[in-house]
Parts: structure tokens; C-alpha cells; sequence
């Protein structure tokens, strides 16, 4: 049996993880759940169910714990969704549509019981401080359904590492706009996907050596998270079971 360091694990699953986990969203199959509840757009439903699972707040508490959003839009998307249902609502509606989305794409794929039994062990090994939309999302009910549970997990498992990845951003001495222009892959377009319409790379360059450290110290934290929760051999066979799980969901669009 394959066994991983925690650094390992890391590096063969927190990509993979972060884009499979996502993938739902922001997906058709959501937006239709979002427009049928009475959302005035996708977007709006995505931001009150995704934060729908820290209650009822203010659109700064939002805006801490997804950070990589202009401020405004952010604002503009959280009160544009009060009137369709209150934040909590919006939490369970969001992650009825995660669940339906994992089962749709793993039901009947072999480990999906087994991912989620070892997701499950990162998951509720984490201290939660500083990890409010992890936290949110950890306290949801998780289906008995073995493939909307492992979906959900994987879901889980992406807030965890977007909110240490926050912290490692904060404690760089970065804002949410530096962190996008400077990271990889980043730059102005990707910027206006979160909402600034006006940007500038100037300075950006003297700051991609601060960027590069936020992407080691997230994975050092990831990597100590993994090692105190699972064995070497689960961590292999997590790694093997994600990469299962990511060729199911890549098969149906």
C-alpha cells in the first residue's frame, strides 16, 4: 500500500480537491436550483449559500471570510438575496445542490464510502480558530447517501485549506486585490472575475515573492493538518481515492 507524508498529501490532492470541490457552485445544475427558489441570478445565490452557513450577518463578516472579493460586490450579492430566503436557508439550499451534485457524479463509484470516512478524519481532527467559513460548513449535516456525503466532504475539505489559505495571505501582509494579481494564474482578468472592474499590476511584481510564501505556508499548514489526522497508509489511500473521485466527477459535465 502506498504511504504519503502529510507534504505528500498536500501536493497530490489540494488542486485536484480545489477544483472538484468547487465545481458545483457555480455549475448549471445550482444556478437552475437558485433560479427556481426565486434568486434574481447565480451569483447572488452562490454568495447567500455559500456564506448562508454563518447566519444572518453583516456583509463585512462576509466579506472577512471570502476576501479575495471586491468588498462592493461582494455587499451588492449578500443583501441582493435577502428577500428570496434568510441566510440559513440559503446554507441548506446551497448544500442540497452540493449533495446533488456528488450524487449524481459518484453514486456508484467504488471508495466514495471510504473517501468519505477519511475526509471525515481531516475534517473533524481541525482546530476551527480563525476558520469561520470552514466552521460553518463543518457544522452542516452531512447526507447518508455515500456520494453526496463524499462530495460534500470534498467540498469541506476545500473551505478548509481556502480559509488557511486566507490566514497565510493576512499574516504575508497582503489584501484580497494583491493576492489575486500576484498569485498564480492571476492577474487583471481574474481580478474583474472577483469583481474589480479597474485594476493596475503596477508594484505587483516586488510582491509575487510574498505570494510564492503564502502558497508554501498554506501547504505547511495543510501538510501538519494531514500528518496529525491520518496514518501514512490513509493518506495514500486518500490520495488514490480523490484521484478516483475527480475522474468520476471530469466524466459528466
Amino acid at each position: 500500500m502506498t504511504t504519503l507524508t502529510g507534504s505528500e498529501l498536500s501536493a497530490a490532492i489540494d488542486s485536484t480537491v480545489g477544483i472538484i470541490g468547487g465545481k458545483f457552485m457555480v455549475h448549471p445544475e445550482t444556478m437552475a436550483m437558485g433560479a427556481e427558489a426565486g434568486y434574481p441570478n447565480g451569483f447572488v445565490f452562490y454568495m447567500r449559500g455559500r456564506g448562508g452557513v454563518l447566519g444572518e450577518v453583516d456583509a463585512d463578516v462576509i466579506h472577512s471570510a471570502f476576501m479575495f472579493f471586491n468588498k462592493d460586490i461582494i455587499t451588492k450579492m449578500w443583501t441582493g438575496g435577502v428577500a428570496t430566503e434568510d441566510a440559513r436557508a440559503a446554507g441548506r439550499r446551497f448544500a442540497a445542490a452540493c449533495q446533488a451534485f456528488g450524487t449524481k457524479r459518484l453514486r456508484g463509484v467504488l471508495g466514495m464510502d471510504r473517501l468519505a470516512v477519511l475526509a471525515e478524519k481531516v475534517i473533524s481532527s481541525v482546530d476551527s480558530s480563525g476558520l469561520s467559513l470552514f466552521a460553518g460548513w463543518r457544522a452542516e449535516p452531512l447526507p447518508s447517501d455515500s456520494a453526496a456525503r463524499a462530495y460534500q466532504c470534498l467540498h469541506v475539505l476545500r473551505e478548509l485549506r481556502g480559509c488557511v489559505h486566507i490566514i497565510a495571505v493576512v499574516h504575508a501582509g497582503l489584501n484580497g486585490l494583491q493576492a489575486v494579481l500576484a498569485g498564480p494564474g492571476g492577474g487583471p482578468d481574474i481580478a474583474k472575475l472577483h469583481g474589480w472592474a479597474e485594476v493596475s499590476m503596477e508594484g505587483i511584481d516586488a510582491l509575487r515573492p510574498q505570494r510564492q510564501r503564502v502558497e508554501e505556508d498554506t501547504d505547511e499548514m495543510m501538510a501538519a493538518i494531514y500528518d496529525t489526522s491520518l496514518t501514512a497508509e490513509e493518506r495514500g489511500e486518500l490520495a488514490q481515492l480523490v484521484k478516483v473521485a475527480a475522474a468520476a466527477i471530469d466524466a459528466i459535465p
